[in-house]
């Protein structure tokens, strides 16, 4: 068997593992393992290019390749272990951006070293996608982190005809890579470079941060593409496949999120979702209703005479970090006899499978993650249901108020359970900016104040029942 043959069949194998993992990810269960899987068959991919002849020849500047993989993993190790929850979102989008970016530097180099070969127009065309989406994956993904990291406003950031220049700016890069696909002129492609960044930011500026969950996904699969780019520009077979499977999984994904909340794609990235707050903060009502609050010790007597809990996180668990007190009070509750899980929303948190992501990191067991049709079908029966930093996505105005913008949203429905537990920080609204009846309801009672403190008293209290 020749060292091409070899190679080609290590390839594959790396491939095949790609797309294994893709159907681990796909369960929390696997989730780690296909995660895993996927890293190994990186790095076999990455040892076999190293014996990789190209026209003939060994690989060029390998002390170079490897003084870059060793910067990388001196940076990414340590960022990647060390990271809060609260802020894997942003880490996520960081990381997606330089994989953007990192194609895009390969297309640019790409060209300019065929440039003088006149190649084929496919050929021209497929480095200059890499330029304009690497580059767009690039520089969006850096917004969504600042947005994340709170550097900037996590609000929709608009001004007075910001779509027409948007499109502007997006026909102007069509315009260039035409252009260049006639002439090969080099200036032009740095002005491809500084159009699409700019169409990357400009892009990203009006998303609200309750909808970077969508964002992160599509920008992941804008990196995908942008490596597929890449792969047929070197004419790698596996870039190519694992180009697109991030990028078709991304958008499969983006999709579904959209479902999730009950928008079309369009409305996520052009409505400027959240930017108007109509929510009056207020714990008592013109209409004379108010909120009903308690303290941990009278939620603890209300759990103990429970049968069936139902936890439902949200974001402000995350920024709690009350993970791991919520799983313990689950395991108090347990030792009494009381059946507890956890409903999931798909798009509680910042990021795709945030929610699961947190409380797996406290060891919560994967069979009391339910998804949130399951239950929905399950919270009639329930005695409480504990929600812990979550709002909009427990918010009936989504089913019941057709003048909401959270109107069509699905969300889970706490409601239905004989008693509702709300641990709140504050009257805040959630990021869509309106009031949560939920809150007014006679069977809600909220408390105030951290979470994590919160669930920590009433362990205690529970225990001492």
């Amino acid at each position: 068997m020749s060292r091409e043959t070899l190679i080609d069949l290590l390839y594959l194998f790396s491939a095949t593992t790609f797309v294994l993992a893709l159907k681990g990810l796909g369960s929390p269960k696997h989730a780690r393992k296909g995660n895993m899987l996927a890293a190994f068959g990186m790095l076999v991919a990455i040892v076999s290019t190293f014996f990789k002849y190209v026209d003939g020849h060994k690989l060029y500047h390998v002390p170079l390749m490897l003084l870059g993989m060793f910067i990388g993993l001196i940076v990414a190790v340590p960022v990647a272990r060390f990271v809060k929850m609260t802020a894997m979102p942003q880490l996520v989008a960081i990381f997606n951006g330089v994989g953007g970016g990192a194609a895009s530097l390969v297309s640019i180099t790409e060209f300019v070293h065929i440039k003088s070969t006149h190649p084929a127009t496919y050929v021209t065309l497929e480095v200059l996608l890499g330029v304009l989406i690497g580059t767009v994956s690039f520089s969006g993904s850096a917004i969504a982190f600042a947005k994340l990291q709170e550097l900037m406003t996590g609000r929709p950031i608009t001004y007075p005809g910001q779509q027409v220049i948007n499109g502007i700016v997006g026909l102007a890069s069509v315009v260039i890579i035409v252009t260049i696909l006639v002439t090969a002129s080099e200036p032009l492609l740095w002005v491809l470079l500084a159009l699409a960044f700019v169409l990357g930011v400009i892009f990203v500026l009006p998303i609200g941060g309750a909808d970077v969950p969508v964002l992160i996904s599509l920008l992941n699969a804008f990196t995908g593409l942008a490596v597929a780019a890449s792969g047929f520009t070197l004419g790698s077979n596996l870039l190519i496949v694992a180009g697109t499977l991030v990028g078709a999984s991304g958008i499969l994904l983006t999709r579904l999120m959209s479902k999730a909340m009950g928008r079309s794609l369009a409305n996520v990235l052009f409505s400027a979702f959240g930017s108007n707050v109509t929510a009056s903060g207020a714990t008592d009502r013109a209409d004379g209703r108010s909120v009903r609050s308690g303290t941990p010790e009278d939620i603890a007597i209300l759990l103990g005479f429970a049968s069936r809990v139902v936890f439902v996180p949200g974001y402000g668990l995350a920024v709690s970090q009350g993970q791991h007190v919520l799983r313990e009070l689950a395991e108090v509750l347990e030792e009494k006899g009381i059946e507890v899980y956890y409903g999931i929303h798909p798009v509680a948190g910042r990021m795709p499978g945030h929610m699961n992501v947190l409380l797996a990191e406290a060891n919560v067991p994967y069979e009391q993650l339910v998804e949130m049709d399951e239950a929905n079908s399950e919270l009639q029966t329930a005695d409480v249901c504990l929600v812990v930093g979550a709002n909009d996505t427990v918010n009936p105005a989504a089913t019941d108020d057709k003048t909401s913008p959270i109107y069509g949203m699905p969300i889970i429905h706490a409601d239905l359970a004989e008693n509702v537990v709300f641990l709140k920080r504050s009257m805040r609204p959630g990021f869509a900016g309106i009031e949560n009846e939920l809150l007014y309801n006679p069977k809600t009672t909220l408390v105030f104040g951290d979470a994590k403190d919160t669930l920590t008293k009433m362990v205690a209290a529970v225990k001492a029942n």
